[in-house]
């Protein structure tokens, strides 16, 4: 079964700005080859960090408003959030072990402010 969830326009704000964990957004769309590349990446990372960080893919061109609001122009683009605020932007295919090491360091500063 799939830990990656799905992001739209209609719940954006509750799944990703309003999650009491981080957030990892894949900005996506079905044309993009790139984008069909880093899917296997960001499938095991959501296994991997599955009930520390969400991870969730939305589509481009289904979801307009949020692409907009968020300036993404380039696709791939993995934007981190935590408490509702982008923290980390990655714009195209990136190694595994990248996205992992910042992931990591999320969770690390995330640990530090609750104590």
């Amino acid at each position: 079964m799939s830990n990656v969830l799905s992001f739209n326009d209609s719940n954006f704000n509750e799944e990703v700005l309003n999650s009491d964990k981080p957030v990892l957004v894949d900005f996506w769309a079905e044309w993009c080859g790139p984008c069909h590349m880093i899917a296997p990446t960001v499938e095991e990372i959501a296994n991997e960090f599955s009930g520390k960080i969400k991870v969730g893919k939305l589509n481009v061109d289904d979801s307009p408003m949020v692409a907009a609001q968020f300036g993404i122009r380039s696709i791939p683009t993995l934007i981190v959030f935590n408490n509702g605020q982008e923290v980390i932007r990655l714009i195209g295919v990136r190694p595994k072990g990248e996205i992992v090491t910042h992931l990591q360091n999320v969770l690390k500063e995330k640990r530090i402010t609750a104590q």
